[in-house]
């Protein structure tokens, strides 16, 4: 069984954790997700960099832009996560834009995740009728969960839609702003989310933008089965002290 459908079977409030590959050193992401694992992360979302990240708040982008500016490429990436499964038990999960992917190859993209052990991807800007009509079978072939987002903004039926496609979890994105955001759970806010959890739908869901600390992290739990964080541990790990600042940062959200 893939290693995130697992996951949710087994435990709920996950936390999952969101990093920039290359970053803040081009060779800190495989120390950056062992590190994770040991301080207590249920799930690891790794980055891979773009120019134009439209839907990243400043904090994500800079790390992007730096971890780009370092030499950091879909290929070298592949390259260091050969090692990703020499230590790191947990899922893991490439986020990222859709223009490397094509660049590299759709086919490829998935044939690379698969052979270092990565377990689903994130690629928001992509089109739910080309992943269905040309790209499906190569993330079904491989294993791979391909994970859709959901806002606000999104319909009921292209929900259950994104239901049907869906083999790991629906990210549900706490509002339509960038990343960075910090998350109110107001009136608007909590019918959105008590929407989707009164829909019922057959795949978990996980509750990501806004979510920076353990009280928006509970709170987020009540909502879904976890939550994501991006921004908050994007910046506590700017220093390059790696083990340090990832122990610290995840001491809060086991109180």
């Amino acid at each position: 069984m893939n290693r995130i459908k697992q996951l949710f079977l087994e435990k709920k409030n996950i936390l999952s954790i969101y990093y920039t590959a290359g970053y803040p050193n081009t060779d800190d992401t495989i120390k950056i997700a062992e590190a994770l694992e040991k301080s207590g992360a249920d799930m690891l979302e790794i980055g891979f960099p773009y120019s134009d990240p439209v839907a990243d708040g400043p904090v994500i982008q800079a790390s992007s832009k730096q971890s780009l500016d370092q030499g950091m490429t879909l290929n070298l990436l592949f390259e260091q996560l050969k090692e990703l499964r020499k230590n790191i038990r947990i899922p893991v999960l490439l986020m990222g834009y859709v223009n490397p992917v094509l660049q590299f190859g759709v086919e490829n993209f998935c044939k690379a995740c698969a052979e270092v052990g990565v377990d689903g991807c994130i690629v928001p800007d992509l089109p739910m009728v080309e992943y269905e009509e040309f790209y499906k079978g190569y993330f079904e072939e491989h294993n791979l969960s391909n994970v859709f987002l959901i806002t606000p903004q999104t319909a009921d039926e292209r929900i259950h839609k994104i239901d049907g496609l869906t083999n790991g979890f629906i990210y549900l994105l706490s509002s339509s702003a960038t990343t960075g955001k910090s998350l109110e759970v107001g009136n608007t806010t909590e019918t959105y989310f008590g929407r989707i959890k009164n829909m019922n739908l057959k795949n978990p869901t996980m509750i990501g933008f806004g979510i920076s600390d353990k009280q928006t992290f509970d709170k987020a739990c009540v909502y879904a089965n976890g939550a994501i964080i991006g921004t908050a541990f994007v910046k506590a790990i700017e220093n390059g002290n790696i083990e340090e600042s990832v122990s610290d940062f995840m001491k809060k959200f086991k109180s």
